[in-house]
């Protein structure tokens, strides 16, 4: 950014005057909301919009496509339904930056006709709606990463994975927010301010696709984009209870983003989807693979779509095999992130075609150790030049990951070769216990019916309250290791059941913060969810996997707005 005379609160000012100008441009207007908001505000959206409206924007993604691929509904009607619903989810959460109604109504019409002359949609995705995650670029379209200072930063072109996309048929109309250095596992900004969970307004959404998943927890969207370096599809996609997937690096093309570092490949951030559904996930993933994006961006693998037919397989004879992490050894999760590991292992033990076994953590305080130092290597400089540039005060969770993490040094040439083998040396450790986690030995010896996925937390509790997820672990050891990993809502926080373990005596300090942040009341409606995380490159075996689990266990057994 050029360098101004305007404070940090005027350009935050102008932001936030921008984007209530693109929701001031939705016709019929939204709706103001009441002025003493209960916590939980997800049942408001039925009360303030229409009959239709609240049957468009709760209806699956996949259950969209087909009444706009046989022209049962316009696009034009969905989307102006999904504007809707997006502007109220704001006015609930603060989780847009910017509604796109004009071109978002003039692509919709544009579907319509094409439908009305040829009776038939334009590609897979006709006419459905998705949201996208700011830092990933539209042509001409402000591209901040969460800094002030980058306030007027522009894409240059829209990002390759939001022309695939386009191409596909879907309508871009709403573009959410993100933390200040794109590196909390939760969503404030100077810009913008906090986004909030709406299952629970005195809790996160998650970060840093946190706008993502309160916009799709509130059903103002039923897919939408978000990316991944520690944890950030997953953590807004669990404690919105929604599916969040992060697939294996250099499946999903990533041009066209912005953020700090952008060049490092010592710790690869994906993009991936956060959906109401996981045929959403599905949808995302197998259209984006079916466009060949490596053809176009060479660090993509020419890896297509497996139809691995798993369930088939299941039938005639093999066994899905289950490893469960009940705990890293690091941070214990609070006792509704227990419970529903233990409701979902119990059903899991009912089905004869599944084996469950216990995963047993290898090193995974070890684990942080090496991504921590390899996140920032440059010493945070590009951070701190970002947010020092403008003035604006760095946020809690920027402060605790940067400024307050032993890890962070301006690494020489050596001493990034040598976290780099770090990593290496430690991804063979754990593909050596992820081999001797089997259940009986092959004819010569080798290990046989290994585990063939990981029941894991996605997080050391539900939702935490604002400026406290300081622990990443559960999610950031899958990013170390490159391993493909699908959240899934299963319950909800009930505060009647989920008492605390008294007199538990906490492993070390991280655990003693965690195990201090539970309050049951504090976390009453907060969605419960868990991943299951597959071998890298396996990403699926990891969606059929879950897809079996699904059909057997009836999951999710209390989710959703």
């Amino acid at each position: 950014m050029a360098k101004s005379n305007r404070s940090w609160q005027e350009v935050a000012a102008t932001a936030q005057e921008l984007r209530d100008n693109s929701i001031s441009r939705i016709y019929p207007p939204v709706p103001d909301v009441p002025q003493d908001l209960a916590k939980n505000v997800t049942g408001i959206p039925k009360q303030l919009l229409t009959t239709d409206e609240v049957l468009i924007t709760e209806t699956a993604p996949e259950e969209l496509i087909t009444a706009l691929a046989s022209g049962k509904i316009s696009s034009t009607v969905v989307i102006n339904a999904f504007l809707r619903r997006a502007g109220l989810a704001q006015k609930l959460t603060n989780c847009i930056i910017e509604l796109l109604p004009e071109e978002a109504l003039s692509r919709a019409k544009f579907l319509d006709d094409y439908y009305s002359e040829h009776k038939s949609p334009i590609g897979p995705l006709h006419g459905l709606p998705i949201s996208v995650k700011e830092h990933i670029g539209m042509k001409g379209k402000g591209l901040n990463g969460g800094f002030v200072s980058w306030w007027d930063h522009k894409g240059e072109e829209d990002a390759h994975v939001l022309r695939i996309l386009w191409r596909a048929g879907c309508v871009f109309y709403a573009r959410t927010t993100e933390p200040q250095t794109l590196m909390h596992l939760e969503t404030s900004n100077n810009l913008y301010g906090i986004t909030v969970n709406p299952f629970n307004r005195d809790l996160t959404s998650g970060g840093s696709s946190g706008g993502e998943g309160a916009l799709i927890g509130l059903r103002g969207s039923c897919l939408g984009i978000g990316s991944d370096i520690g944890g950030s599809i997953r953590s807004p996609a669990a404690n919105c209870g929604l599916y969040g997937f992060r697939p294996t690096s250099y499946r999903v093309p990533v041009k066209g983003w912005t953020g700090t570092m952008l060049s490092e490949e010592q710790i690869v951030a994906v993009i991936g989807p956060i959906s109401t559904s996981l045929e959403g996930i599905k949808l995302f993933l197998k259209t984006v693979v079916a466009a060949k994006p490596w053809l176009v961006e060479p660090s993509c693998l020419p890896l297509p779509w497996k139809n691995l037919e798993l369930e088939h397989l299941i039938g005639q004879g093999k066994k899905l095999r289950v490893g469960v992490l009940w705990s890293d050894d690091v941070v214990k999760p609070h006792p509704p992130i227990m419970r529903a590991l233990k409701e979902v292992v119990d059903k899991l033990k009912d089905v004869n075609a599944i084996e469950v076994t216990d995963w047993k953590p290898y090193k995974h305080d070890e684990a942080w150790e090496i991504i921590a130092s390899l996140y920032f290597a440059d010493g945070a400089k590009e951070e701190t030049d970002a947010i020092n540039a403008s003035g604006e005060p760095w946020r809690p969770l920027s402060k605790f990951i940067i400024q307050e993490n032993p890890y962070v040094k301006t690494l020489s040439i050596p001493e990034l070769w040598h976290w780099t083998g770090r990593r290496e040396e430690y991804r063979g450790r754990y593909a050596e216990v992820w081999n001797r986690t089997a259940t009986r030995t092959g004819p010569n010896g080798e290990p046989a019916d290994m585990v063939d996925v990981i029941l894991a937390p996605v997080g050391p509790g539900a939702a935490p309250p604002l400026d406290s997820s300081k622990y990443w672990g559960y999610t950031s050891q899958w990013n170390l290791l490159d391993y493909p990993a699908l959240v899934f809502p299963v319950s909800k926080v009930d505060p009647d059941v989920d008492k605390v373990e008294e007199g538990y005596k906490p492993m070390n300090e991280k655990d003693a913060f965690n195990h201090r942040l539970y309050e049951p009341e504090k976390y009453r409606s907060a969605p419960v969810s868990l991943q299951l995380i597959g071998r890298r490159y396996e990403d699926e075996k990891v969606i059929e996997a879950f897809e079996y689990i699904k059909s057997q266990t009836g999951l999710p057994f209390d989710s959703g707005t």
